[in-house]
This record gives C-alpha cells, structure tokens and sequence, in this order.
C-alpha cells in the first residue's frame, strides 16, 4: 500500500488551493479526483465573480474568509497573470420601499470589514449606469470577476512545482481510520495517508459516509443561467436585492464584457450528485426576462438563451437561514469541508489557510 502525508479528495477550486498551500508549506500532498479533468463540478458552474464580503452574518465563517479571500485573490491574480477585472457591482433598489435593505446591506458589509461600499441614489446610480431601472443601489468598487479555469490551472501548477500529485479519474469509494492515519480505497487500490481533507464538493457527504465518518444532510439548489444575444449596456455587474436560498438573477459580464444571467434558484428532491441534471429548460427564459426587466427594462425580447446551470450544495433549505460554511475537524486526522458554495470561489485561498492551520 502506498503512503502519503496528505490526501485532499477532490480537485475543485478549494481542493486544488488547498493541496496548493500545504505543498508549499514542504507537505507531501496527492489530490485524489474522481472526474477526468480538474473543475468539472462546481468550480466550473457558478457566476465566476469575486465577492466582496456583503452579505455573510458579521463574524461568521462566510464573512471572514470571503473578506480574506478576496484580498488574496486579487493578489494572486496579479502576481500569476490571471485573468480577472475589478470591475464593480451595483446592488439595486427598484422600489424606494426597497432603500431600506440596501443600508441593511451596507451595514453588514461594512460590519464584515468592507470599507469600500457606498449608498448611491438614484440621479448617482443613473449617472453610472443610465439604462437602469433604480431608486438608488449600492456600490461594491471591489467586486468582480476572475477567470476560473485560469484560476485552477495556476493552482494546480503551483502545486505540482511544490511537489504535489494528481491522481484523475480516481473515485475514493471506502476507507477507515488506520493507526494514526487513514487507509483509502481508491479505485482498485488502497492508498494510507496520515491526513485526509474531503474537499469533494458534492460529492463530499457521500465521501464522508464512505469513510465511516457522520455527514450534516446537504440539499441541492440547482441554478440556471441565460446568456444575452448582443451587448448589455452596462460596465458593471448588477444585483438585484437578494432572495431565499440566494443572491436573485442578476447579471454578471465575462472578462470579454459579454452578460450573462442567473442563477435562479430551484430546490432539488434528490440529492445523490450522480444523478444530478444540468440540461437549461428553454422554457424558463420568460421568467428570467421578467426578473431581469425589473432592473433593466430595455432587454429585448427574446434575447436571452439557455447558456448553463450549476449546483449548490447547501446546509440550510427553503425557508431557512443561509448556513455557514462547515470547516469538521471532529475525527483525528480528518477535515471535511461541507456546504461550500458562494462566495467559495472568492475564499478559496484563505480557505486552504484555514484548513491548513487547523491540521
């Protein structure tokens, strides 16, 4: 049986920052992928934005991380020549009843340690972006996008430089605890390792129960996105306020400017992530229009087109307060990352901090 040091399940964002940061820190790390390729889950599905820190209960795990992380995106970004564009995002108030929850807003993002955020009003908010529908929105100067897949792509090298492994097309499917470390059925082979980190995303309460380990029940919250036929006229990302389960169908813009929206939100009966569908109903692109009119009503009709939907794995259901992100240390030589979703591309470098100062 081959020995390791450490063994991070899962080659996603998170995954891939944290075998990044303990390579670098002299640890001998394989990262174990059960897809083909590095990024196909959830890494690949989402907004691609860098949050800013507004919107996470003050002290909470989201929020420090995500202030955290966002820092040393940017940085990192710069530093490897990422692809990324501070561009700013607008949160609109449609409605002057609505003004109120943006200064809600506000306050807990400048709670979270966001010192940037300013109030607009209205003749403010039109004189940055003249084609919205607004009584007045907030301005986020440090939000923004990133390149993903470039993202992944510089992690893994650092971490390949460092020394780490990656194993593709490598399910872990059982293990137990051994000594003081673990034994790992991966495939048609066992691997030990001293520690083990489940960063499988969706897969990750599925892992847990494959090493005997108890998981918090997940539920799936599958969002669709629209892309737009043409050119949006705006330099800006812009959010409408947020809704239950996240954040409503706003619009984000790619590094070529081209917009995209989404996701909405759609809770999911079945949360075994093998089975999951990705297909975009057609049939959805008239409520995405009447959402997307609320802030920009001159979107032509029939311009929007099914581009993609992601899956979020959450801790909370409908209804419930959004949970915080669940960092479980409780079993010797494990650490398992569960309910990872928005803003955990934005934290995933101060999340493979955090994970690698608790081990």
């Amino acid at each position: 049986m081959d020995q390791v040091d450490i063994a991070v399940i899962g080659a996603g964002v998170v995954g891939l920052a944290i075998a990044r940061e303990l390579a670098l820190r002299g640890r001998e790390v394989v990262v174990i992928e059960a897809a083909g390729a590095i990024g196909t889950g959830i890494s690949s599905r989402n907004s691609e934005v860098i949050h800013a820190g507004l919107y996470y209960a003050a002290g909470s795990v989201k929020a420090r991380l995500c202030v955290r992380g966002k820092a040393l995106l940017y940085d990192y970004c710069e530093a490897r020549g990422i692809a990324h564009s501070r561009c700013g995002k607008l949160v609109v108030a449609t409605r002057a009843e609505d003004l109120p929850r943006l200064e809600q807003i506000a306050a807990a993002g400048a709670a979270n340690g966001v010192g940037d955020l300013r109030l607009l009003s209205r003749a403010e908010t039109l004189a940055l972006e003249p084609a919205l529908n607004a009584a007045g929105a907030l301005l986020s100067p440090s939000s923004g996008v990133v390149d993903s897949h470039g993202l992944m792509t510089a992690l893994l090298a650092d971490a390949e430089n460092a020394g780490a492994t990656l194993a593709l097309a490598s399910a872990v499917t059982g293990g137990a605890r051994d000594g003081d470390g673990w034994r790992l059925l991966v495939g048609d082979f066992e691997l030990g390792a001293r520690v083990v980190i489940n960063a499988a995303g969706l897969f990750a309460a599925q892992v847990a129960e494959s090493l005997g380990t108890p998981a918090p029940p997940l539920r799936f919250a599958r969002g669709h996105y629209f892309s737009l036929a043409g050119r949006a006229p705006f330099s800006r990302l812009i959010y409408p306020l947020p809704v239950n389960g996240g954040l409503g169908v706003h619009l984000t813009l790619d590094l070529g400017g081209q917009a995209r929206f989404g996701p909405d939100v759609q809770w999911l009966a079945d949360t075994d992530p093998a089975k999951l569908d990705y297909a975009v109903d057609p049939a959805l692109a008239p409520a995405f229009e009447a959402e997307v009119r609320g802030y920009w009503p001159g979107l032509p009709a029939g311009a929007l087109q099914p581009a993609y939907s992601g899956i979020r794995p959450k801790l909370s259901g409908p209804g419930e307060a959004a949970a915080d992100f669940c960092i479980d240390t409780a079993t010797p030589g494990l650490v398992q990352l569960f309910g990872i979703e928005s803003p955990g591309l934005t934290a995933s470098l101060a999340l493979a901090e955090e994970v690698a100062s608790r081990l």
